[in-house]
């Protein structure tokens, strides 16, 4: 019900864009940790694997390692798809015996996609080729790659949410955006990445020193 992808520029920044048939699929979906790298949990989704990934990429930096660790001996394991990927580029990818219709994963340079009830294993490619000839912000290289996928068929039926995440140096997400029901979720994304990335850099000014930070430009804080 659900494709994605993970992906990082090598300048420390690592992020996830995923779309869903489901409601509120990146809640459940994205994980990040700054310094460390991202991982996603997905199919019939265990939010707690995405953890553990962190957790095990932390521990060893090998994202194959990470991966091997998580999934040996997990219960329920096969009715999992798994991504994870180190700030080093490294990734992996698990898809168990039991994932959803059309299913498929591929890892590439600095990226991992991977997605379930496809309209065709393309969709993958498509998101992989996409990240890898794209340049810029890596928030629009993700978004442009999601896109692709949608493009390239997407899911076997329509989607209904969408999200997208970057995290970089701040202990948290700079970026964090979400159309949890929509008939159009990637479009409606495209349309808040838009309003945000101009000022994502003002809000982690806000964050870590509000003395120099600009106003917000609303009454009262002129």
């Amino acid at each position: 019900m659900t494709f994605s992808v993970l992906a990082n520029d090598s300048r420390g920044a690592v992020g996830m864009a995923v779309t869903s048939s489901s409601p509120a699929v990146a809640a459940r979906c994205i994980h990040l940790r700054a310094g460390v790298g991202g991982a996603a949990s997905q199919n019939v989704t265990d939010p707690r694997l995405g953890t553990a990934l962190l957790d095990a990429l932390e521990d060893s930096g090998d994202a194959r390692g990470a991966l091997e660790a998580v999934v040996r001996d997990r219960e329920l394991i096969e009715h999992r798809q798994l991504t994870v990927l180190g700030l080093n580029g490294s990734g992996a990818a698990h898809s168990g015996s039991e994932s959803l219709g059309v299913h498929h994963h591929r890892v590439g340079t600095r990226v991992v996609a991977a997605g379930n009830m496809l309209s065709s294993p393309q969709v993958v490619d498509a998101i992989v080729d996409s990240f890898e000839g794209s340049t810029g912000e890596l928030e629009e290289r993700l978004l442009h790659a999601l896109s692709a996928g949608l493009s390239a068929g997407g899911e076997a039926g329509p989607v209904h949410s969408a999200g997208l995440a970057v995290v970089r140096e701040v202990p948290w997400c700079e970026t964090d955006l979400r159309v949890d029901w929509s008939e159009t979720p990637v479009s409606d994304l495209r349309a808040l990445l838009d309003v945000w990335l101009p000022q994502r850099d003002d809000y982690v000014t806000r964050g870590l020193n509000p003395a120099s930070a600009p106003s917000y430009g609303v009454p009262g804080d002129e």
